[in-house]
């Protein structure tokens, strides 16, 4: 039953990826775990990261308790929107990584989108 999941969100995944391609800006990837949650800011045509965040920084362990819930992830949004306007990223493509766009992965972009990002 889990590597169904697994590979069914893998699939969408896959798919949203594709069309992000298309629209040659940056995509901002999300990826949760039951623990954490990171986000990372890819160039697609250089195949670079220009920006990530996550709960296991130490900047964000100290202020953040416990890195599996909304407000870890609203707090990973925001450090990722401030390290993306220090790199010259202002506006991305959202991929969820195939993660449904609620909870966690939207309280992350909702806060990215308050600090500056357009997606």
């Amino acid at each position: 039953m889990a590597m169904i999941k697994k590979e069914s969100r893998l699939r969408r995944a896959r798919k949203a990826r594709a069309k992000i391609a298309e629209l040659r800006v940056p995509r901002l990837t999300v990826h949760r775990t039951n623990s954490h949650i990171y986000a990372q800011i890819i160039d697609g045509v250089a195949g670079k990261v220009l920006a990530s965040a996550s709960t296991l920084e130490k900047e964000v362990r100290g202020d953040v308790s416990n890195g599996g819930n909304k407000d870890a992830a609203s707090f990973v949004g925001k450090r990722l929107a401030e390290k993306a306007k220090a790199a010259g990223v202002e506006k991305v493509a959202f991929d969820r990584s195939g993660f449904q766009y609620h909870g966690r992965v939207k309280a992350l972009a909702d806060a990215a989108r308050e600090n500056g990002l357009v997606f």
